[in-house]
């Protein structure tokens, strides 16, 4: 079981740039697929970014690639999500997850933090 604290969220302006971050608790993080998920206002949760378990393969949602890089620190039991060239659309409340194996489907993650609010001005 592994328990998810994301943090980094805030308000910036497009244009701007964030970067995410996701504390994992838990000594079997490193077996764990980790993903990066956002819902927007009135929207449903939508798949952003994944990366497996070694940090070898990365995956993203065809809107935020070349905008967005998720990358992990085992070590650190850590998980990132590094936000460039942030537009309005972005805005969303984004969450941290963990599953067992490569999804790009909300449904295959086990395990989700509380989120973190990006909000991002014209």
């Amino acid at each position: 079981q592994v328990q998810l604290v994301e943090s980094g969220g805030g308000l910036v302006q497009a244009g701007g740039s964030l970067r995410l971050s996701c504390a994992a608790s838990g000594r079997t993080f490193s077996s764990y697929v980790m993903g990066w998920f956002r819902q927007a206002l009135g929207k449903e949760r939508e798949f952003v970014a994944a990366i497996s378990t070694s940090g070898a393969n990365t995956f993203y949602a065809d809107s935020v690639k070349g905008q967005f890089t998720i990358s992990r620190d085992n070590a650190k039991r850590m998980v990132y999500l590094q936000m460039n060239s942030l537009k309005p659309e972005d805005t969303a409340v984004y969450y941290c997850a963990a599953t067992n194996a490569i999804s790009l489907r909300t449904s295959r993650y086990d395990y989700w933090g509380q989120g973190t609010q990006v909000t991002v001005t014209s």
